[in-house]
């Protein structure tokens, strides 16, 4: 279970809440844009955040109280930041943590998707592809080029959602190979 302010998000009690054993969800997925100045988007934000830093496929351990105090602030004064919050009632569910940057062999923008989550008990019922739809039409918006994510190399569940959705490896030319993503952290 995990807790930040007014969210609590436990796979038992969202089962519970949201689904009827005889049939489909009772409430329908809301996505929209997140505003950064909104209390509930902001705790929103960080719940969902730190689900995704808890899963094996995100950093296997919780944020710590330094990152949760810093990062929406950080979100806010970065200037091309872009959320997108999936809802299901009143308990968020899903998110896209996104950048915009520039393709200078386009010469036109691209998003960057950051991080990605969907709630474990919430996979495989279409909210990742509403997230990304929305992530889509807001860069079609800005007149964007491309839509660029990293996933970890063994996290074959995202990597093959990804696919259906159109992403594959970056490859400019056949005899360069594939694009790598590289880190050095600072």
């Amino acid at each position: 279970m995990t807790k930040i302010n007014a969210f609590t998000i436990s796979p038992s009690s969202a089962q519970s809440k949201f689904f009827s054993p005889h049939g489909p969800a009772m409430e329908a997925i809301v996505t929209l844009t997140a505003n950064l100045d909104d209390q509930l988007h902001q705790q929103a934000i960080l719940a969902l955040l730190n689900a995704y830093a808890l899963d094996p496929m995100g950093d296997g351990k919780p944020l710590s109280d330094e990152v949760q105090r810093r990062l929406i602030p950080g979100l806010q004064a970065h200037p091309t930041t872009l959320v997108v919050l999936a809802f299901r009632g009143a308990e968020p569910v899903g998110m896209a943590i996104c950048f915009r940057g520039f393709s200078t062999f386009a010469a036109r923008p691209l998003v960057n998707i950051h991080d990605f989550v969907v709630l474990d008990q919430y996979r495989g019922q279409g909210i990742g592809r509403r997230v990304m739809d929305e992530v889509e039409a807001q860069a079609r918006q800005i007149g964007c080029c491309k839509l660029t994510l990293e996933v970890q190399e063994n996290n074959s569940r995202a990597r093959a959602v990804y696919a259906k959705l159109g992403f594959n490896r970056s490859v400019y030319v056949e005899e360069a190979g594939g694009a790598l993503f590289l880190t050095k952290p600072l």
